[in-house]
């Protein structure tokens, strides 16, 4: 007996330890199964209503700004730059002074066309009384009729020649003004081409050039599904772009701030590019716009339709499907792939996929790990704030 309780006490250290390994095993054992229990709670997701309001669809297109008037300047006479003097790249009124030719050599032409049609005078002057005395004679009867018809033939000569003496000054006169090489146009001069003591050739050296600032056009080629769009909404008999409103920012805008108007629309779609050339003009009395700028241009419908517009960050994508979760019957996750529009006034449209009641889940979406999972919903609105909204917020895309 002494025996037994001497090994009793020897192994009762050993069974609590044992003891104590259990338990710590069955605690260990009971946290998955606990965790497990709360995952299976449906997690709380943010749904929110589809917007639907009137917003008016518009087509966006790349376009390059350029100048109403565009002039290269050239000398209308031959002779060496005498000088310039403007100051490059500033703005110049038309009918002011840019270069000067050396001008001694037409201003000596001039002289010497005046002193022909001194001479000329003279000699008609002296014809015409040689004429007034053969038609005295002629009366007389003292005079042939050939004296007489050749005297009136050197009074006609002499006549023509001082006409022609007079258009000789005349041209003299020209081409001596012609040596001061003046702006055709108001607008902003480029870089001098030629300075002075260089040989400028008539009608062919460019000089400078000079673009004219305000108003300017922006061209821009209309896809051939827009062209076909806008002339199907156009009245009978009407211009495909009456009516319509035109916008235009440059790349470093956000919006479309500037209004214009198409004043152009060519007549033919090219056929290897599938395009049709169209032309805004538009204010520039801040001289915003500089010719060969990249601008965007949006032109719009005339009328307003009902559109459909959710919060851009309830949309996923899978490759190359974009899709949404909508809180479905027993507060499901259903998926609905959708095609989508651009961002209007920080939300997007939705061009087909939703109907106008579905409830969008837009949060916790990380927490949807497949289509048809439980959630709890929690009402929110449609966030806008996360994207800036541009000066025309109801005015779309519809590319």
């Amino acid at each position: 007996m002494r025996n037994f309780e001497r090994h009793i006490a020897l192994i009762r250290p050993l069974l609590k330890g044992v003891c104590a390994l259990g338990l710590t095993l069955l605690v260990i054992g009971c946290k998955p199964a606990v965790i497990a229990a709360s995952n299976n709670l449906p997690p709380e997701v943010g749904v929110a209503s589809v917007v639907s309001r009137e917003v008016r669809l518009s087509n966006e297109f790349n376009g390059r700004v350029a100048a109403v008037e565009y002039v290269d300047v050239r000398p209308r006479v031959t002779g060496y730059v005498d000088r310039f003097v403007f100051h490059e790249g500033d703005a110049v009124k038309r009918g002011q002074l840019l270069f000067a030719i050396d001008p001694p050599p037409y201003r000596d032409a001039l002289e010497s066309a005046k002193a022909g049609l001194d001479h000329a005078r003279a000699v008609a002057d002296f014809a015409k009384i040689q004429e007034q005395r053969a038609q005295t004679l002629d009366s007389a009867k003292a005079i042939s009729r050939e004296e007489y018809q050749n005297r009136s033939s050197d009074l006609s000569q002499s006549i023509a020649n001082v006409h022609a003496a007079e258009a000789a000054v005349a041209t003299a006169e020209l081409n001596l003004g012609f040596t001061e090489v003046r702006s055709p146009i108001n607008g902003r001069v480029g870089r001098a081409q030629l300075t002075a003591g260089n040989l400028a050739q008539a009608d062919q050296t460019v000089l400078t050039t000079v673009v004219s600032q305000d108003p300017v056009y922006v061209y821009f080629d209309c896809d051939e599904q827009s062209y076909l769009r806008y002339k199907n909404r156009a009245g009978k008999g009407e211009r495909v772009n009456a009516g319509n409103p035109v916008w235009v920012a440059l790349a470093n805008e956000t919006g479309f701030p500037h209004a214009g108007r198409i004043d152009f629309l060519d007549n033919r779609v090219d056929p290897s590019t599938g395009t049709i050339r169209a032309r805004v003009v538009i204010a520039n009395p801040d001289r915003t716009f500089t010719p060969g700028l990249y601008a965007r241009v949006q032109l719009q419908n005339q009328s307003e339709q009902q559109a459909m517009l959710i919060d851009d960050k309830a949309v996923m994508t899978d490759q190359d499907r974009k899709y949404v979760y909508v809180l479905g019957p027993g507060d499901k996750a259903l998926r609905k792939d959708v095609t989508l529009g651009p961002l209007v006034g920080g939300l997007r449209l939705v061009q087909s996929g939703l109907a106008s009641n579905d409830k969008v889940i837009v949060s916790n979406l990380q927490k949807i790990f497949y289509p048809g999972v439980a959630v709890t919903p929690k009402d929110t609105t449609m966030d806008a704030s996360s994207t800036p909204a541009s000066p025309a917020a109801s005015q779309i895309a519809a590319n």
